[in-house]
């Protein structure tokens, strides 16, 4: 499909080529598919920098009073969840959403709460990240190619914003939600030891998650606007008077949270407007090479031209 598209006269990465939001929903724990999409198929892409976590499903949601909304769905952790976060080559799954056309990407995740006005239940929408990772590939750049994106608001504002409003209309009666704060993304799988969990918390912390980052550090290079969507499962290990944080205590409150989470994508797909005019995705690379262009190793170029060939040319 994109070795097709590259050789368009219009290149796929442009502005022109990407003028139709796209909404791409990445699932975590607890979220496998997404209820309602019509018209699906299944997709399987090749990428650069290897295989995606899987199948891309591709389909519409109806919206009333307005056309069908184009998705594109993946887990990130596998059919089955069979990828430890260490394990998801986050590089392919961005450059895979954005083959596929997709503008604006909702990362789904479950996280654990620094903060304890945060309850397990909980939904929180982060502003800011933390990177305590440390084994993950970060950057579609390098190998001759060097680019600096601005990452100082790590998600899209204007698409934050409009996912908090439809998470809030979901959840009216049901559970709070939490908008702004900062998310620490540890690397796993195990979970914090309570003096780091004290430590997080020192940093004024209110979540504590594994995957939203490289991935929004990639969606940025890639251009995709991102909003994380983060569904509180525990306390963390810091709060003494809870039971330790265990796996199966996670998925329960997961599970409690399914239907609030898919009820929230299909809100989310309600609001957005049908052209990125509206909601624009982040032009993050207009000025974010610093690598003289006749310096670029061809490879190289070959490798990034779905991320940054509308600026090279």
């Amino acid at each position: 499909m994109y070795a097709a598209a590259a050789v368009s006269k219009v290149h796929p990465a442009s502005a022109r080529a990407r003028d139709q939001i796209v909404l791409g929903v990445v699932g975590g724990s607890g979220l496998y598919a997404i209820e309602g999409l019509e018209n699906t198929r299944s997709e399987a892409v090749e990428t650069p920098f290897g295989p995606p976590s899987g199948a891309y499903t591709l389909g519409e949601l109806a919206r009333e009073g307005a056309p069908p909304l184009r998705c594109v769905f993946l887990p990130r952790h596998g059919k089955g969840h069979v990828l430890s976060p260490s394990e998801i080559n986050y590089r392919a799954n961005i450059h895979g959403f954005k083959q596929l056309g997709v503008t604006h990407l909702l990362s789904v995740s479950a996280v654990g709460s620094l903060d304890e006005a945060v309850a397990p239940g909980h939904m929180v929408l982060p502003d800011q990240f933390i990177d305590r990772t440390k084994a993950r590939e970060s950057s579609f750049f390098g190998a001759g190619c060097v680019a600096h994106v601005p990452f100082g608001e790590p998600t899209s504002p204007d698409f934050r914003a409009l996912v908090g409003e439809a998470v809030r209309a979901c959840a009216a009666g049901k559970t709070r939600v939490h908008e702004g704060g900062t998310c620490i993304v540890m690397e796993g799988p195990a979970f914090s030891t309570r003096a780091e969990s004290e430590l997080y918390r020192s940093w004024g912390a209110k979540v504590i998650g594994m995957t939203a980052l490289p991935e929004a550090k990639l969606a940025r290079e890639a251009e995709i606007a991102y909003a994380l969507l983060a569904m509180s499962t525990d306390y963390d290990c810091w709060h003494q008077s809870e039971e330790a944080v265990t796996v199966d205590a996670v998925m329960a409150v997961m599970a409690a949270n399914a239907e609030l989470a898919r009820a929230s994508v299909a809100a989310v797909a309600a609001r957005m407007p049908e052209r990125c005019e509206a909601l624009p995705w982040p032009r993050a690379l207009e000025h974010a090479v610093v690598t003289a262009p006749e310096k670029i190793p061809a490879v190289t170029r070959q490798r990034l031209d779905l991320i940054v060939g509308h600026y090279l040319g």
